[in-house]
């Protein structure tokens, strides 16, 4: 079923082509993942369950930033209206284990949250001249709380998933299919033309095929619910380290959480570093 016309979204546009939904994001000023959007996010993967999913930006820098460190605990319980707990990675995992087949689409960046979130989805294809990954949390002092070490140790192997993880580096689009964080790398011009086919195609095929695929792809390579929980618990906690304070409010000081100075992450996070 397609979401109800009266359904609005406050950062979420959302539009029906035969069995695919198209979500755009689009969550001024840097699409940072607050309770308003993971409100969005949970409203539409409650009505969606019958149509498979594209996810892409309205904003042609940031696909998703982060997670909004200002409002940590409003997001989390809005994250609890889907599944009964307060936590992101939980709420990511439900849309991995729905039945929906969701694919995401990206052209900017997709830092922290945001590449947990696009980890959560089936497929990922990456504008190549212009997305950039990065999973950047252990450079300010926490731990991935979304799902991150979970995927990219599965999806990277061990030692590629520390690189990221400890590095705090950006990563183009074409190291990023090298090291299987996404399907491909695909040229901007072509990227939604070719998404939008493969959503077509994956439509088409019997609805009782597609889910007895996609359950079985799960019981091999996503991680069990409680590794998920633990990971969220573990972001928590450490967030709220003062040794975690202490990087957030010097990361604060060199334009964290704003639009240019984000542009440029792994800069950012040298400088911090170098401090």
């Amino acid at each position: 079923m397609s979401p109800p016309r009266e359904l609005a979204f406050e950062t979420l546009t959302v539009h029906r082509e035969g069995g695919v939904l198209f979500t755009e994001i689009l969550a001024p000023p840097m699409n940072l993942l607050g309770p308003e959007l993971v409100r969005d996010l949970v409203s539409l993967m409650q009505v969606a369950e019958a149509d498979d999913g594209v996810y892409t930006s309205g904003d042609p820098d940031y696909f998703i930033s982060h997670v909004d460190l200002h409002r940590v605990p409003e997001y989390r319980q809005a994250a609890a209206k889907l599944t009964g707990e307060p936590s992101v990675g939980l709420m990511f995992r439900h849309l991995s284990e729905s039945r929906v087949v969701t694919i995401a689409q990206i052209e900017g960046r997709v830092r922290a949250v945001g590449s947990e979130f696009v980890l959560a989805c089936d497929m990922r294809f990456a504008a190549r001249e212009s997305a950039i990954f990065g999973q950047f949390e252990p450079s300010l002092g926490s731990v991935p709380g979304g799902g991150a070490v979970q995927h990219l140790t599965r999806l990277l192997g061990r030692s590629r998933a520390l690189e990221v993880l400890l590095s705090g580096e950006d990563y183009d689009a074409d190291l990023a299919e090298r090291y299987g964080w996404i399907n491909r790398a695909v040229p901007a011009g072509t990227l939604a033309d070719f998404v939008r086919s493969l959503a077509h195609r994956i439509a088409l095929l019997p609805a009782r095929a597609r889910a007895v695929v996609k359950d079985r792809v799960n019981a091999i390579a996503l991680a069990p619910e409680e590794e998920f929980r633990r990971d969220s618990d573990l972001f928590l906690e450490t967030v709220q380290e003062d040794e975690a304070q202490r990087q957030l409010a010097a990361a604060f000081d060199h334009g964290l959480q704003t639009r240019e100075p984000e542009l440029d992450f792994a800069r950012m996070v040298g400088e911090l570093a170098s401090d």
